[in-house]
């Protein structure tokens, strides 16, 4: 039996990213930052993917999702 747990991690359509500011507020590792005034970025080795960002983001353009193997 396979116990490997998925990492999950948090991603951001930055084309869509209106740079609110929600996600910051209530990232509890300090991985995202808003990038030249107009859209967040997610620090991916910070990022615990506890999907509270995705909660909280007005326009749902955040996303957490398993990553590896």
């Amino acid at each position: 039996m396979n116990s490997v747990k998925k990492q999950k991690k948090a991603t951001v359509d930055q084309s869509s990213c209106v740079a609110c500011g929600c996600c910051i507020k209530v990232c509890p590792m300090h991985a995202i930052e808003i990038m030249r005034g107009v859209m967040a970025q997610i620090n991916q080795d910070k990022c615990v993917g506890c999907g509270k960002c995705e909660k909280e983001c007005p326009a749902s353009i955040i996303t957490v999702q398993e990553v590896g193997a």
